[in-house]
């Protein structure tokens, strides 16, 4: 073949695959997307519920509520949200199963989607699912259920609240910094160094939401509070309605 025909050749094939869609893209191509939990995805808070969901099981663990008082005594000065958590969990699951967690936490979960979540919320993750986004769930809720709700909901990785165990059994101390306010916010700048995103999203629902919203290329406040909206307005994050 002469180099004429091979040059010719060569620009041939050079305009077919110029014309066909890129399947492989850069780093600073990627999309990441994160979703707040409680009042973003599901109609109100998760954490209480199933605690109580768990303690209904045999009656009588309902009076360790009462062990719980003091903490919340000590939250009306301190207003130390993971430290009210902790307090929670210590006094109310300390001890429970491993396997009855799980079960019950299952189940939970199953039913919430099902029942208690923002239809306008399932969609816009299946948006960013079905364009190959990358998916986090990013709540301060605790990490022997939140996952699963990231697993039924097709997300590709969880930022949540650690918690101790002691064996198979429940210890209910924080094993983490409580992911909340600018705890969130940090979280968000580490794994965007790491992946190296440009196109980012989140989605959150409260005030302690804005310090990660307003660092993302799309921020968005969801069913925000009279104060948060104003406060979202004045730092360039968006505000939405879901039902």
């Amino acid at each position: 073949m002469s180099a004429r025909k091979v040059a010719f050749r060569a620009a041939q094939l050079w305009r077919i695959v110029a014309s066909r869609p890129v399947l492989v893209t850069s780093r600073t191509d990627m999309a990441i997307a994160f979703f707040d939990l409680d009042g973003t995805i599901t109609h109100r808070d998760t954490l209480f519920p199933l605690v109580l969901r768990l303690l209904v099981r045999r009656p009588l663990r309902l009076l360790r509520l009462l062990g719980v008082i003091p903490a919340v005594a000590r939250y009306a000065f301190k207003r130390d949200r993971g430290a009210l958590k902790q307090s929670l969990l210590r006094a109310t699951l300390r001890g429970v199963s491993r396997a009855e967690v799980a079960a019950v936490s299952e189940r939970f979960v199953a039913d919430t989607i099902a029942r208690r979540c923002f239809q306008d919320a399932l969609a816009a993750i299946r948006r960013h699912r079905d364009a190959g986004h990358h998916l986090v769930l990013m709540s301060a809720s605790v990490d022997f259920y939140v996952p699963m709700f990231a697993e039924q909901l097709g997300f590709d990785q969880v930022i949540s609240t650690g918690v101790r165990w002691d064996g198979d059994r429940l210890d209910g101390t924080l094993t983490s910094a409580n992911r909340r306010g600018e705890e969130k916010a940090r979280c968000f700048k580490a794994l965007i160094d790491e992946r190296g995103d440009a196109n980012t999203y989140a989605y959150g629902n409260s005030d302690s939401d804005l310090p990660h919203l307003r660092l993302a290329r799309h921020g968005v406040l969801v069913n925000g509070s009279v104060v948060a909206r104003r406060a979202a307005v004045a730092l360039g994050v968006a505000t939405v309605e879901w039902i």
